[in-house]
This record gives structure tokens, sequence and C-alpha cells, in this order.
């Protein structure tokens, strides 16, 4: 078992999905000012398609449609090793906030699979510690 793992974890990572467009990246309410902010813009939008504009990236279609169709998989990728390697520092220093945000254009589809994505990795990968996730442009609806 890993000293990580030992330790007690009060860790608590905030993932968030937002809008460029419209929400503009999200506040950091901890006190720390900030975190990361990743922009998947660059990924292929479903939301430029009819068939997913009324969906999200909670949507089978349009996760299928993101897995399937786009380099996502290899941006995430890279992402949980950076989330991965933040984490166990902060567990290391008794940090207690870690705020992770995906946006994209409009807020729906691509940050909202990111951040589901990343939350169910960290979920599996590290039990003790807390997820907390929003997804700013779906809330409003």
């Amino acid at each position: 078992m890993s000293l990580v793992t030992q330790k007690y974890m009060a860790l608590k990572v905030k993932i968030t999905s937002f809008s460029y467009k419209f929400s503009g990246i999200p506040e950091d309410t901890s006190g720390n000012g900030g975190g990361f902010v990743f922009d998947c813009r660059f990924i292929e939008n479903p939301g430029r398609l009819d068939e997913f504009k009324d969906l999200n990236g909670m949507d089978k279609s349009v996760v299928d449609f993101i897995v399937s169709q786009t380099t996502m998989n290899d941006f995430l990728e890279n992402i949980f090793k950076i989330i991965d390697a933040s984490i166990e520092n902060y567990i290391e220093r008794d940090f207690n906030d870690l705020m992770v945000s995906f946006g994209c254009t409009g807020g729906q589809h691509r940050s909202v699979y990111a951040a589901e994505r990343t939350r169910r990795h960290i979920k599996k990968k590290y039990k003790n510690v807390e997820t907390d996730i929003r997804h700013f442009e779906l809330e409003k609806q």
C-alpha cells in the first residue's frame, strides 16, 4: 500500500464543465485562487450536428460520437497524468481542494463528457478522494 493510500485523505476535487461563450471560466471559491482549466474546443464539436444539438455529453449517442470521432481519449489520458500527479502531491501536503474545469463553446457536449470521465477516473483510482461535479450550462436548462 502506498503512502498516499495510507494517509487520511481530506482532498475534495471540484470538477466543472462550462461554456467559454456563455458563462466563462468558473470562479474558484476555495480561496486558493485557481486550478486547472482545460480547453476542449479543439476537439470535433458534436453540437454542430442537428442530431446532437438538444443532447449533452452524458447522452449515449453523443458519447459514442466523441469517443469514435475525436481525439478526446488522448486528450484525457494526458490530463489524467497531470491530475493524478497533483492529487498525490496535494494529499501529501494535506491540501483540501483541487479544482479542475473543462470548457468548450456551448458547455454542453465536449466539456460535459470530459468532466464526467474525469470524475469516473478519480473515483476509480482514489477511493478516499471526494469529488463534486457541476455542469454550469446544463444547470441553466
